[in-house]
């Protein structure tokens, strides 16, 4: 029984190394946890639409690193389960070998028909089977501990993937209530209403309206935000995500337009990387809600196709403030892991447009952003 027992200390659990997708996994988890930790601290901060903005984005990071980790949890158990299938006959094999010298009596296995000899011949060849079989178990033990660790995993996923899909709800309805009571934001013009109308009803492009911004206004203060300058190429894109089309790509349509067109998640937080005034917010031509700034003089910022836009005409935003949200649906628990054996990237199903100006002239928007992939 004795290399039976040892089969059987073999199949116990050891660590899971370090890369094993279930750990990535379970630290993913454990960012939600934070996250949730971060929405009850934030009733008591100071710049509560500062910190539900932060939290709205830890939860953000979270589930989309929780959905990246059961993804390769899944591909991973896939892989072992079909390996494990393959080697079916080899394992019977194996175990039964096992089982078969734990089972014999030790005086047995001392005695050989060919005596003393033959004995001795036989102890030599067992001495040479068993490490080999030993290694055997032990890759196996591995295989099976895996696959177990991996399946717990996914299971202890399912609490963790519906509390972060409901604390995320709560943390954005939250922030737009934050939103819409905030009263401390400094305003360097009014808008007025009537040339607005006026200059959207006679717009026909967005170039023109652009650069009727400036009528727009009443009292407008003299000077404006800092230079950004120093800061072009690094802006931070105002949503995670991945460059769809580049300036001048044509699209399916055969519209060609000189912003870029970002993916990002359903219901993602947009929010600006620098402080910035707001020029206008609301609908405009065939762009739907559509949010432009101005970080510096004759630079514009325009964002569009958001389903929920934050803000008014002329009040000045700190940097990382949100101006908006991006609409879809939020998949639901089983949503995820039904998808998780799936390619990556396909929960960017919303389409941020971004466009900046300079002076009168629309430029590349990568000039001044950064992506992932420029920072790899």
């Amino acid at each position: 029984m004795k290399h039976l027992a040892l089969l059987l200390t073999l199949l116990a659990a050891p660590a899971l190394a370090q890369d094993d997708p279930a750990v990535a996994a379970r630290a993913a988890a454990e960012a939600l946890v934070q996250a949730q930790e971060q929405l009850d601290e934030a009733d008591g901060a100071r710049d509560r639409v500062a910190a539900l903005t932060t939290t709205v984005r830890a939860y953000e990071d979270g589930l989309a690193a929780l959905r990246e980790g059961l993804r390769r949890v899944s591909i991973r158990e896939l892989e072992l389960s079909q390996a494990l299938q393959a080697q079916e006959g080899e394992i019977s094999r194996l175990l039964g070998a096992l089982m078969t010298i734990g089972q014999s009596d030790a005086p047995t296995l001392a005695l050989h028909p060919s005596g003393p000899t033959g004995t001795a011949r036989a102890g030599m060849l067992l001495s040479d089977v068993t490490p080999a079989l030993a290694t055997q178990a032990a890759a196996l033990r591995a295989d099976l501990e895996e696959v177990a660790a991996l399946r717990q995993m996914q299971e202890e996923a399912v609490t963790r993937l519906t509390e972060g899909l409901s604390g995320v709800q709560q943390a954005r309805t939250e922030l737009s209530q934050a939103i819409d009571e905030r009263q401390d934001l400094p305003r360097r013009f009014t808008e007025d209403p009537v040339r607005t109308a006026i200059l959207i009803a006679g717009t026909e492009t967005l170039e023109e309206f652009a650069a009727g911004l400036g009528q727009m206004t009443e009292d407008e203060a003299q000077g404006g935000l800092p230079s950004i300058t120093d800061r072009k190429g690094y802006l931070p894109l105002p949503a995670p995500g991945e460059i769809l089309r580049g300036a001048g790509e044509r699209d399916a349509a055969g519209v060609q337009r000189p912003g870029v067109v970002i993916g990002t998640a359903p219901r993602a937080l947009v929010t600006i990387p620098t402080a910035a005034t707001i020029r206008y917010v609301g609908p405009l031509l065939d762009y739907g809600l559509v949010t432009i700034l101005e970080p510096q003089a004759d630079l514009l910022i325009v964002l569009a196709g958001l389903a929920e836009v934050y803000g008014r005409a002329g009040q000045v935003l700190p940097a990382g403030s949100p101006v908006g949200m991006m609409g879809g649906q939020m998949p639901t628990t089983d949503a995820v892991l039904s998808q998780s054996g799936e390619e990556g990237g396909a929960e960017l199903t919303e389409t941020l447009y971004m466009e900046v100006r300079e002076g009168d002239d629309p430029v590349d928007p990568l000039t001044w952003f950064s992506t992932d992939k420029d920072d790899a």
